[in-house]
């Protein structure tokens, strides 16, 4: 059976609600999803971080949880980090086959929509999440490792879809699964619904913002 890893990838967060300090909104965010990813069953979970903000990751992790800093906040640093770390067990043979990287501005993102992001790699080399409401991105996007060659330089906050599937060799190599929305504006906020379980850590912060 093919061993998976679910990694969520600390990087910038680029708004704020007013009203709100911008540490711990970045806070409750990553918790929340580092929260959901210890219920997702038959993966291992992860954090990624860059040793600047390491602190975040210290904040939000379970224990025992494996924190990989990456040199940047990109999904190919951690692509590469977690190869390395393939290599590193029995020469190559202890390691991960599948690796899911993940936005941590995503509070209340569906346990199924992460899974629907690595069911893919069965047939493909590649799957991609797109961003839904503010701007354009990606949600997360998973590989099998070794990752491909044409693999280009990835950034969850401009990526398109589209720029993943013309740099390989078939845009079929390429899957793209159901989006999500991250908390980048005023609109993906109001997205947010009280009814639906999880993003606690948010939910509790929103609750005490001033109006």
């Amino acid at each position: 059976m093919s061993r998976r890893v679910v990694v969520a990838l600390l990087g910038p967060v680029t708004w704020t609600p007013p009203g709100i300090d911008p540490a711990r909104w970045r806070t409750a965010l990553a918790e929340d999803v580092v929260d959901l990813l210890a219920t997702l069953n038959e993966v291992e979970t992860a954090v990624a971080v860059t040793s600047r903000d390491r602190w975040l990751a210290d904040a939000v992790v379970w224990p025992g949880t494996q924190v990989y800093e990456v040199p940047e906040p990109t999904p190919n640093a951690v692509f590469a980090a977690l190869a390395g770390d393939r290599a590193a067990r029995d020469g190559g043979a202890g390691g991960c086959d599948q690796v899911a990287v993940v936005a941590a501005d995503a509070p209340d993102v569906p346990g199924l929509t992460l899974g629907k992001l690595l069911r893919p790699l069965t047939t493909r080399p590649v799957a991609v999440a797109p961003v839904e409401g503010s701007g354009t991105g990606l949600l997360g996007v998973a590989a099998r490792l070794p990752v491909p060659a044409w693999l280009p330089a990835l950034d969850l906050d401009t990526t398109a879809p589209a720029e993943v599937r013309r740099a390989a060799p078939s845009p079929g190599d390429v899957a793209v699964t159901a989006g999500w929305h991250r908390m980048r504006g005023p609109a993906d906020l109001a997205a947010l619904d009280p009814a639906v379980e999880g993003w606690e850590a948010t939910r509790a912060l929103l609750s005490g913002r001033p109006v």
